[in-house]
């Protein structure tokens, strides 16, 4: 695997113009030089690729990918907050996590989000996958201070989940995903680390996935994955999905989930190497589910659309190489993270969760 992200082989960088003396809140003409937002009438991008009938009832006919806002380094983790009826996204080269509402658009929402350390970093220190707990708080992969952390109700408290495996830092924790008992399972790749796999801070000589019980106890589950990325469980719950982001073998497992919450024997869910190879931008990242078991996951092309039983439905195709996506408002709108945007479709199925 090369020691490139593989994120930074496709997305182009924007360097705007950054206000450090600006408050933590900044709306309308303060964000402009910094990020853009459109009101009201929302420009549309990309494209809806049909491969399979079952589509049309997952994606209306007349869908549309709009644009709500624009002029991020690399937008990542989308988690709705509906105690507030708001989307926070990270900015992962930034060092931000952001919060986009209808009627209100674009702020600042937490800053730093992932490195809070003095010395200066380049790479991409910030917050990656961002999740919401059962209390309602939220809960960051903090690449640059390597561990997965929740944010406490007071807004400035912050308490480690877990940071380390038998001593050792972990490498850059990137995606996460509850299950209903409250375990989380989270992926952890050297993304993060400036230097990828080859930087001399990594203390793991492999790449896991993890799971923190609500007790919080740290199993190690798997280091079988290359690259794992993106992380989401079945509705039922006994089928565990991790994207690898390596685009030499850009894959999706699929998991059995034991009754313990440990891991029982993987499967190749769908390879889109091929898709890869001929050029599509991206690779297998973030994803979610739907109430019904279908995966929206992000990778070549866009969001890849598959059935449970692994068919390609089709792909929300945004042009850009595309890293996350969440639903949100009443569970039917998806909200998409690509590059340097935020995209929304709406949708007529909804979200697991909602």
């Amino acid at each position: 695997m090369s020691d490139t992200p593989p994120k930074h082989r496709f997305h182009r960088r924007y360097h705007l113009l950054v206000l450090p003396a600006a408050p933590l809140v900044l709306l309308g003409a303060v964000l402009s030089g910094c990020y853009s937002t459109t009101k009201r009438m929302y420009p549309v991008v990309g494209s809806i690729e049909r491969a399979d009938p079952r589509l049309d009832k997952l994606i209306p006919l007349d869908a549309r990918i709009e644009k709500l806002a624009e002029g991020f380094e690399w937008s990542e983790g989308p988690a709705w907050v509906k105690d507030g009826g708001f989307l926070v996204f990270s900015d992962v080269p930034r060092n931000h996590v952001l919060r986009w509402k209808e009627g209100e658009g674009l702020s600042v929402f937490l800053k730093p989000s992932g490195y809070t350390g003095e010395a200066k970093r380049g790479g991409e220190p910030g917050s990656n996958g961002l999740a919401v707990d059962a209390e309602g708080r939220l809960v960051l992969c903090q690449h640059g201070d390597r561990r997965v952390a929740r944010r406490e109700k007071d807004g400035k408290t912050f308490t480690t989940l877990a940071d380390r495996h038998d001593g050792k830092r972990l490498n850059s924790p990137n995606d996460l995903a509850y299950r209903s008992n409250g375990d989380l399972y989270f992926t952890d790749p050297p993304y993060g680390l400036e230097k990828g796999m080859g930087d001399p801070a990594k203390e793991l000589d492999f790449q896991g996935v993890y799971r923190v019980t609500a007790k919080g106890e740290l199993t190690l589950l798997t280091k079988e994955v290359q690259a794992p990325n993106g992380i989401a469980l079945s509705p039922d719950e006994k089928t565990l999905y991790v994207a690898n982001s390596d685009g030499r073998k850009a894959v999706w497992y699929a998991f059995e989930v034991k009754e313990d919450g440990t891991l029982g024997p993987s499967r190749t869910f769908f390879d889109s190497t091929a898709w890869v190879q001929a050029g599509k931008k991206g690779v297998p990242d973030g994803l979610k589910v739907d109430v019904d078991g279908n995966l929206f996951a992000t990778g070549p092309g866009g969001v890849c659309i598959f059935a449970p039983d692994g068919t390609h439905l089709g792909t929300i195709a945004t042009g850009e190489a595309t890293a996350n996506c969440a639903w949100g408002d009443d569970g039917s709108t998806l909200y998409i993270t690509a590059d340097m945007y935020l995209l929304r479709v709406k949708t007529t199925t909804k979200g697991k969760g909602f």
